[in-house]
């Protein structure tokens, strides 16, 4: 394993490893404008959401590595501290991308990469109109990490109006993961597109109380076959099937497996560990615990 001590390698090393391994990373998308109402645009990927309750985003418009000097957009928030984030999506990531050329102060992002500037309604900064989801923010607080190349500057902003397109909601108006096709940064070049087969769900275990890892029966934990998503899956249930259940299961839905491989107990539970997983890959936890247990019915 490659071990690296951050004191010993130059900063573009460090940094290099850093946004490969610390990825995908959302975009904040700042809109600023500085004293003299000259607006500013550019995409920064060491950004978050932080807080509900105040409603707080941060993100981090870092120093030059390069040269050590501060970005506009932090000029410009430490004369008006105002900001618009505006999230990216895949029909707008190359214009975006253009606007994070580092042109002179003065020159305006939204006119070099072709988006529209929109009003915003509390703060001065315009918003995206492209941009499917744009948070209107005030700053309340810009916390400089150092003064070298590569330093960081936490903008802590508070949400204080939000505008979401209505074409990227569900029907129960909720954002719809497909339809607002979001990206974010890994290393170097590469981007993710968070739609399609790059997105899936996991269950939250929130409602439930898991029985855990630990407290599967050591021949599914140490399984050759399942995963440790799959363990994961088996572990996030708060019982196991019954007895019943698994009979019901065995001579119903996996009857043909057990008659084909019932005189091969090795072979059995090897096919046995393959049709669980296929169940769990599905999302069918109940369907791959009975599986799994019929072996021992």
């Amino acid at each position: 394993m490659l071990t690296i001590n951050p004191k010993e390698v130059k900063v573009p090393v460090l940094h290099r490893y850093l946004l490969g391994a610390i990825a995908p990373r959302p975009i904040a998308f700042a809109s600023t404008i500085d004293k003299n109402g000259n607006p500013n645009l550019s995409p920064f990927s060491f950004f978050n959401i932080f807080s509900a309750n105040p409603p707080i985003a941060i993100f981090s418009p870092a120093r030059s590595g390069r040269t050590g000097v501060t970005k506009h957009t932090h000029d410009n928030m430490k004369e008006v501290p105002e900001v618009v984030i505006n999230v990216v999506n895949y029909a707008m990531v190359q214009q975006a991308s253009l606007s994070s050329t580092e042109y002179p102060k003065g020159v305006n992002e939204f006119e070099k990469s072709g988006f529209t500037p929109i009003k915003s309604e509390l703060v001065k900064p315009f918003r995206v109109k492209e941009s499917p989801v744009q948070m209107e923010c005030k700053v309340n607080q810009i916390i400089e990490l150092g003064n070298q190349g590569g330093a960081g500057n936490l903008v802590i902003c508070e949400i204080v109006l939000v505008h979401i397109d209505e074409n990227i909601l569900d029907a129960n108006k909720n954002i719809d993961p497909n339809k607002i096709d979001l990206v974010s940064r890994m290393g170097g070049n590469w981007y993710c597109r968070a739609s399609g087969d790059a997105i899936f769900e996991v269950t939250k275990p929130i409602a439930t109380l898991g029985i855990g890892v630990d407290n599967i029966p050591a021949t599914i934990r140490n399984s050759k076959v399942l995963s440790g998503n799959n363990l994961g899956q088996l572990g996030n249930i708060e019982k196991l099937p019954s007895s019943e259940e698994v009979i019901d299961f065995k001579n119903s839905a996996i009857k043909d497996l057990i008659t084909q491989f019932g005189k091969d107990p090795q072979q059995l539970h090897y096919q046995l560990h393959l049709k669980a997983k296929e169940y769990l890959d599905k999302g069918m936890v109940m369907e791959g615990w009975k599986t799994l247990l019929a072996e021992e019915k």
